[in-house]
């Protein structure tokens, strides 16, 4: 066994084994359990929020395998359609060529050679960080079977009432030319302008002022509303303005949607191109004028003298005739949001076009009912009142999109304009009695990605078949995402699996929050604070780290703060962490809350860990490895094992339990939090140093077999316990801990998951074992406290003692003796004097350090006093920082945070300091 923990030596290597021995695979006759992956997209790359959801999943999947169940981990891709058209259009004007040169067929015939080049980049990175999914089973939405089930359910849906085709606002990018999800709208803060335009009112002398960032839209206004119960306009509703620039007169309407606080209480309705009057328009009845072309241009619907101009330019012109005609009351600088596509980074416009929709009410209702009825359950449970929310405000879904790639959109038109939908065109001809004569045009479009990761939890199993795996794995049994795609991707999933497979797709959901940076800040480039999850696990240098973070930028300016940024945090680069530490960091960070700080001290905490089990292996071969034999000594009686024995063994056990009731409850933080104290205070901590004190004594081979005997069995349970979250340094150490545990086999994933029954708790030892542990910190602390080196033996005297200490003294002195650095422990009257002693309280008995000889009193009281003047310093600095409002109001809120945090920990060790040197000071005057 190696000296040094390697994870480079050993990950890759493992994974490749546990691949090609089919160890991902369904196996054996348990209970089924099913994980379907949230399938990334094709183009993407493995960040960090993929790889936090991964871990979580593949421990829930490690765990579930290791109690038996016949466990499957459905892996796949989505040809997610924006992003891979995107990625090869740019591929193809690099060549100098073009979408539109190729024509439709040819363009995705290359978008399938790229897959087939590139595509399968992040199922690498799956790899590297342990994904166990069942490779031979990997899915992508646009292979021929899951095609052909998207085909099945649009062509159901439609012919059941379910699926239109409809003109509806939708996203529109007026650079990619389709409409989008909401969940690619990027909507953000930025810099503009408030425009207030005087409406002159039609036959009265006067007129309405309404205010608007997008004063190019005016031109197709169709009406002012104002709020019903609004005096100040009520005597006109029903009227009309006069709509500047355009010779038309629209309508004063009220509505209640209006604000009468805002502004003047004035509201222009634009329905064509804006979401809230489109509604507005809807109840009253109201024409929809659409002023832009695809690319956002103005079309033949604006005047004359602003058709073709482009929006941006239009605008400018249509405020400079405001001007001219003083119809510009004001203008005020204004911060609004604007909606940018996260693709192409355009300014979307909402836009009046034709497409096809999900009729989603009929669907909405089952769906509600299976999560309030329990059949699908949230976890934590709060979510559900968001799922609920917008499930009872939905509205219909936007299925369409106007691009190349993807599941083109099984419709076709005949001359007349009719259109049928089928499976395929004879189809639709034999359905609609039509020869071969008549000449049928396809629709062009596609369907949007998550209409087929709708399907995922079934079309992945085989259906519209009668599959084997469809009637073995669904429902699935968990499903492991964020809280931001509830709306687009788990309700959706739970309407369509009650629709098609007439139960819900899931049994549980649980949701978990997004990864951020230490300092609770959205990891982005544009921040420079974007941790890649494969520089955390390999390593990286400091010039690669600032190419990689500085790459690529919208906003080149940016590029020295965040190099500056990134020389300040990682002087040194990234060091090599492991999937290990990375994998126990993610579950320890795993809390309830909605946003998770990653913490890079966190994943150096764990690398230790996983060190601490290298080295306690280590240890532990070395001590019970016996030259040919190939099992550990005979077991004794538990009665008589040793006290160390009985205490670890109880403890194991109420670990196990500890482990087991939260990974079935999806807290991984509490189940890290659990693995981690015992294995490393009570296993490593407590029982391999009593362990050492047993193997150093002379004689009693039968108390020092059955350490060996314990020691192998509690290390091999715990690294079957901490295989979920950490597998590949667990599987490394049981290959060389399992024989002496007396147990076999080719990789611990397959090995039963550790039962807390197999050992009854002993609450005698635990008892005893406390009072040790608590008399041994209570020594350390008085040498922690004046300063004493902790291999100096000390003289002990207990006072106060009652029957049960004394027994305990006689018993397991050499426990105190050896983990305290004793040189003897004396038991003395009640009466006896305590001057010169440091104190420290056990219950009613006393424990005393006599200080003679121990410490330079004078010496230390002049290293404190200089100690606690220079933190006085520090601190008055530090509150005058605080004290300074330009500090406080100025400085990044995190840089602020951070300094009350060094103020109260500074606070905190001057106390502590301050106690000492009073403890000091009082012994030096005794002895005196």
């Amino acid at each position: 066994m190696e000296k040094t923990y390697s994870p480079r030596d050993i990950e890759q290597a493992w994974y490749a084994r546990w691949e090609a021995a089919g160890a991902f695979r369904p196996a054996g006759d348990g209970a089924p359990f099913c994980i379907m992956i949230p399938p990334p997209n094709v183009t993407g790359t493995l960040h960090m929020g993929h790889a936090f959801q991964y871990t979580l999943m593949d421990a829930l999947v490690r765990y579930r395998r290791m109690q038996g169940c016949r466990t499957l981990w459905q892996p796949g891709t989505d040809h997610a359609g924006i992003a891979t058209q995107m990625v090869v259009e740019r591929k193809l004007e690099a060549q100098g060529s073009s979408r539109l040169e190729l024509g439709r067929a040819a363009f995705v015939e290359e978008v399938w050679q790229w897959k087939a080049r590139s595509g399968d980049t992040i199922a690498r990175q799956l790899r590297r960080i342990g994904a166990s999914v069942d490779w031979s089973r990997e899915r992508f939405t646009m292979d021929e079977g899951m095609s052909a089930a998207v085909t099945e359910v649009f062509v159901r849906l439609f012919d059941k009432g379910l699926v239109y085709r409809g003109k509806r606002l939708v996203n529109w990018d007026p650079e990619l030319h389709t409409a989008l999800s909401d969940l690619e709208v990027q909507s953000a803060e930025e810099p503009g302008s408030l425009w207030h335009i005087r409406y002159p009112v039609y036959n009265r002398d006067m007129h309405l002022t309404v205010a608007t960032t997008r004063p190019e839209t005016l031109l197709g206004d169709t009406a002012v509303a104002v709020h019903p119960d609004d005096q100040r306009y009520a005597h006109l509703v029903g009227g009309e303005v006069e709509l500047p620039l355009t010779g038309r007169r629209i309508p004063i309407i009220a509505d209640s949607y209006v604000d009468p606080e805002f502004g003047s209480g004035c509201v222009k309705i634009t329905p064509a191109h804006d979401f809230n009057d489109y509604a507005v328009a809807e109840r009253h009845g109201l024409p929809m004028i659409n002023i832009f072309t695809a690319d956002a241009t103005l079309n033949e619907n604006a005047p004359p003298a602003y058709r073709s101009l482009g929006r941006f330019a239009a605008r400018a012109q249509v405020v400079a005739d405001l001007e001219a005609a003083g119809l510009v009351a004001r203008i005020d600088e204004h911060r609004l949001t604007i909606p940018r596509g996260d693709r192409s980074g355009a300014v979307l416009e909402p836009w009046l076009t034709d497409q096809w929709f999900v009729r989603t009410a009929p669907l909405a209702g089952p769906a509600i009912d299976a999560v309030e009825g329990g059949g699908v359950r949230f976890i934590p449970d709060p979510w559900a009142k968001t799922y609920f929310e917008w499930m009872r405000n939905i509205q219909d879904w936007c299925i369409s999109r106007q691009l190349w790639w993807g599941h083109r959109i099984p419709a076709w038109y005949d001359p007349e304009g009719r259109v049928l939908v089928a499976r395929s065109e004879a189809e639709a001809r034999q359905r609609h009695g039509l020869g071969a004569d008549v000449p049928l045009r396809r629709d062009d479009d596609v369907l949007d990605t998550w209409f087929s990761s709708a399907l995922w939890p079934f079309s992945t199993l085989g259906w519209p078949a009668d599959s084997e795996d469809l009637r073995t794995f669904y429902p699935t049994s968990i499903l492991v995402t964020g809280f931001d795609i509830i709306f687009f991707w788990v309700a959706r999933m739970i309407m369509m699996g009650l629709e098609f497979m007439n139960d819900v797709p899931f049994r549980e959901v649980y949701i978990h929050g997004l990864i951020r940076d230490q300092d609770g800040q959205k990891m982005s480039k544009s921040k420079g604070n974007v941790l890649d999850p494969l520089d955390l696990i390999d390593g990286i240098d400091l010039p690669a780290l600032i190419a990689k973070r500085t790459s690529g930028l919208m906003q080149p300016h940016m590029k020295p703060r965040i190099e500056a940024a990134t020389r300040r945090q990682f002087p040194d680069g990234i060091k090599p962490y492991g999937a290990d530490a990375l994998r126990f960091t993610f579950a320890a960070l795993a809390s309830t809350g909605r946003d998770i700080r990653f913490d890079l001290g966190r994943i150096e905490g764990y690398r230790a860990f996983c060190n601490k089990l290298w080295q306690a292996s280590r240890y532990v071969r070395m001590n019970c490895e016996t030259p040919g034999e190939s099992a550990p000594a005979p077991e004794a009686s538990p009665g008589a094992r040793p006290l160390a024995d009985r205490w670890i063994r109880s403890r194991l056990a109420r670990a196990v339990a500890d482990m087991s009731g939260h990974l079935d409850a999806c807290r991984f933080d509490l189940a890290a939090g659990s693995a981690y104290d015992f294995a490393w205070h009570e296993l490593c901590d407590w029982y391999l140093e009593m362990s050492k004190l047993i193997f150093n004594a002379e004689g009693n081979a039968q108390e020092k077999a059955s350490t060996r005997r314990t020691l192998a069995e509690v290390l091999e349970t715990v690294l079957r316990m901490l295989h979920p979250i950490i597998p590949f340094v667990t599987e490394e150490l049981w290959q060389h801990i399992g024989p002496l545990a007396c147990k076999s086999g080719a990789t611990i994933m397959l090995q039963p998951w550790p039962e807390a029954s197999a050992v009854a708790h002993d609450e005698e030892a635990e008892r005893d074992m406390a009072w040790i542990m608590s008399f041994v910190l209570a020594v350390r602390r008085i040498r922690a406290d004046l300063g004493i080196a902790p291999t100096r033996p000390l003289k002990v005297q207990v006072r106060d003692a009652g029957s049960r200490e004394r027994g305990l003294l006689a018993a397991h002195g050499r426990y105190l003796e050896g983990l305290g650095r004793l040189e003897s422990i004396e038991t003395v009257a009640g009466d006896s004097p305590a001057t010169g002693s440091a104190t420290a309280l056990l219950g009613d008995m006393k424990i005393l350090v006599p200080m003679a000889g121990l410490i330079d009193a004078a010496a230390e009281l002049e290293r404190l006093s200089r100690e606690i003047a220079r933190l006085r310093d520090d601190l008055a600095r530090s509150a005058g920082k605080l004290g300074n409002r330009a500090f406080v109001d100025k400085a990044p809120p995190p840089i602020v945070a951070q300094e009350r945090e060094r103020a109260a920990a500074m606070r905190s060790a001057l106390a502590s300091l301050e106690a000492q040197r009073e403890r000091v000071a009082a012994f030096a005057a005794a002895d005196a």
